[in-house]
């Protein structure tokens, strides 16, 4: 008789357990749109930047802008953010004013917004930031009147960086949502 309350119990504690080590202090549901007190610019413009790290990981090029067609000419899309945020910048807004009509004028088009982080913090953290940032973005074209069926919002996490390197100019580059046209 002993048994069977035991067996139920460390049943009960394995699955709590379990469930501790799965779970995620990161909200997602609480995206903001935009902060009006934001005062940093975006990082430097130089591509690879700062120390090079012995990384299995290799950069994404950032300065090709893609196919012809696809996406708003002349409009940059990338959208940079601070340090463990997910706040889009004021300084960012024209750029999606400009990547919300041109997503209006065609209901064919689609876009995919990625996700990223820099290095630091774990995995699971990252991927889950990098969701946030995705989803701030998605959530700014939704309010420029951009439908939910033309956007999908995905995160990379640190697994694609953008620059490698371990100084602050290379994470600067590495917090960041990319738009890509489908």
């Amino acid at each position: 008789m002993l048994q069977f309350p035991f067996k139920r119990v460390s049943a009960a504690l394995a699955i709590a357990a379990l469930m501790a080590g799965c779970s995620s202090g990161v909200k997602l549901d609480d995206v903001p749109v935009e902060d009006r007190g934001a005062t940093s610019t975006a990082p430097g413009s130089g591509a690879n930047s700062g120390s090079t790290g012995q990384s299995g990981v290799a950069p994404v090029d950032l300065t090709q802008s893609g196919r012809e067609g696809e996406g708003p000419v002349g409009v940059a899309r990338v959208i940079y953010f601070d340090f463990d945020s997910f706040v889009v910048k004021p300084e960012f807004q024209s750029a999606l004013d400009q990547h919300a009509r041109f997503l209006k004028s065609s209901s064919a088009r689609k876009v995919m917004i990625e996700g990223h982080t820099d290095e630091r913090g774990g995995r699971e953290y990252n991927l889950a930031l990098g969701q946030k940032r995705a989803e701030a973005v998605r959530r700014s074209l939704a309010l420029l009147g951009v439908p939910d069926a033309q956007m999908e919002a995905v995160s990379f996490g640190k697994e694609k960086p953008a620059a490698v390197g371990h100084s602050e100019d290379a994470h600067a580059q590495n917090r960041r949502a990319e738009l890509s046209y489908r």
